[in-house]
């Protein structure tokens, strides 16, 4: 779930294995009989604390996931677009820490994003909002 507030966008450091230490969206793996918005919410409330109201879709993503014992295996990535209106994000479960990055930075400094579809994501986010 891409959490914007103002000319910032919510991104978290991964607290675990795989990619600990990169920078990650919120977000995870659909549970049994959950839709995929539905799964989202759940994941964003589970790592940060904050509940969004209404949400757009952005769009999905392909990419792979190494799960030890298992290798690699694709994945794909489903992504939602919500304002922020109110709470602080702390991050918990997957997420080591929260910061809001500035649009204008996201994928350019302050550290590496852990998956590779991740620049697409920033560029169809920046298209969407009409920043550069």
């Amino acid at each position: 779930m891409l959490v914007v507030k103002a000319d910032t966008v919510l991104v978290l450091r991964r607290g675990h294995p795989p990619k600990r230490g990169f920078l990650d969206i919120p977000g995870g793996f659909i549970d049994a009989h959950e839709g995929i918005e539905a799964a989202a919410r759940r994941e964003l409330r589970e790592e940060t604390g904050l509940s969004v109201g209404r949400v757009e879709f952005l769009g999905f993503y392909w990419d792979r996931y190494y799960l030890r014992g298992f290798g690699y295996f694709p994945t794909m990535n489903f992504y939602f677009l919500a304002r922020w209106r109110s709470g602080i994000p702390s991050a918990a479960d997957d997420a080591a820490s929260s910061e809001w990055v500035p649009l204008a930075r996201l994928g350019k400094t302050g550290g590496r994003p852990a998956w590779k579809h991740m620049a697409r994501v920033y560029r169809d986010l920046k298209r969407r909002l009409g920043a550069r």
